[in-house]
């Protein structure tokens, strides 16, 4: 068997003829493998969803309980044989539930890494490498010059600047699945033991994440009245990045922008958004994250896809792996 008669792009997404499934469709189908619950990965209408329990309950959330026709959970490393094509979920380290998808016929092995990070990250499984004969990468950061530096010394500095800065409320732009629990938690490993003050929209995303054992700390709702603008004077607020050019982040005590994101690597792109403390946080892999994985899976051939395609396929070249881009569409590699 070939591996693009296991798994081919179609405009629905990546499908499997002898399942008859896709992986992470864009479009409604019958069958969805889904690897998480990221709202380009994740989406409603489809007839049946094979995802994590955590990803289900996600995209219950977002979606409400109807969001497709049948849910069936996907364990860990348990095996699911659909038409004779085998199907396992393995941790990806991405935000909570996320996995990679491997499936097998024939003695083919193929793995859809979905999204994915190497490094530690205490909400969430870490990623594990798998053999495989092919391997499908995310590429979202996949130029030499994106290495994440480590969480911890970009949280140490938000720290700093809130001891700096006590008059300021610092807020800290981050998206509400997976970014924004991640920040709070390396805050509370930092020693941070302050009330967090978070935005409507993470509500019931913490909530969520606590349920699962997630200890993020005291959280309170980001309310602002007229007359308690200055009580958030010194105190961090955690708000999706699109709510802090808003009307309601300006009314904070003289708010200091910050933004959690691999992007904030790019200079021109911290000062085009008016950050004024870049905070290097990723949940996706960087360069040397991906070239280590791609050599840790074995894979003879490589499938890269949304994101810096052409950088990683000559890597591979170079390294005697053959590679080519699938050329998917649909997929956010901004909304990190």
């Amino acid at each position: 068997m070939r591996p693009e008669d296991l798994l081919h792009p179609r405009p629905e997404g990546l499908y499997c003829p002898p399942g008859d499934f896709y992986i992470d469709p864009v479009r409604s189908v019958s069958r969805a493998l889904i690897t998480h619950g990221h709202a380009d990965h994740a989406r409603a209408g489809h007839g049946a969803v094979l995802a994590t329990e955590e990803t289900l309950a996600i995209m219950a959330l977002r979606y409400g309980n109807d969001f497709t026709g049948s849910k069936q959970v996907a364990i860990s490393g348990e095996t699911i044989t659909r038409d004779g094509v085998n199907i396992t979920y393995h941790p990806a380290g991405h935000v909570l539930g996320s996995a990679q998808i491997c499936v097998e016929k024939d003695g083919l092995r193929i793995v859809a890494s979905g999204d994915y990070k190497r490094q530690s990250d205490p909400t969430c499984a870490g990623f594990e490498p798998i053999a495989c004969d092919v391997f499908i990468t995310e590429a979202t950061f996949a130029l030499p010059v994106f290495r994440h530096p480590d969480t911890a010394l970009e949280v140490a500095r938000l720290l700093r600047s809130v001891q700096q800065f006590p008059g300021r409320t610092h807020m800290v732009g981050a998206y509400s699945l997976g970014k924004a629990q991640r920040i709070i938690r390396l805050l509370r490993d930092a020693g941070y033991q302050q009330t967090i003050y978070i935005h409507g929209a993470l509500e019931k995303l913490c909530a969520f994440y606590q349920s699962r054992g997630v200890a993020l700390g005291p959280l309170a709702p980001a309310t602002l009245e007229p007359e308690n603008r200055t009580d958030f004077a010194g105190a961090i607020v955690v708000a999706p990045p699109g709510s802090l050019n808003d009307r309601w982040a300006r009314r904070f005590a003289d708010p200091l922008n910050c933004f959690a994101s691999g992007w904030m690597r790019i200079r021109q792109r911290a000062k085009q958004r008016g950050v004024e403390l870049p905070l290097i946080v990723s949940d996706h892999a960087d360069w040397d994250e991906l070239t280590e994985t791609i050599t840790d899976t074995g894979a003879g051939e490589v499938w890269v896809t949304h994101g810096r395609e052409e950088a990683l396929v000559r890597w591979c070249e170079i390294n005697g792996i053959s590679a080519r881009p699938l050329n998917l569409v649909g997929y956010d590699d901004e909304s990190e």
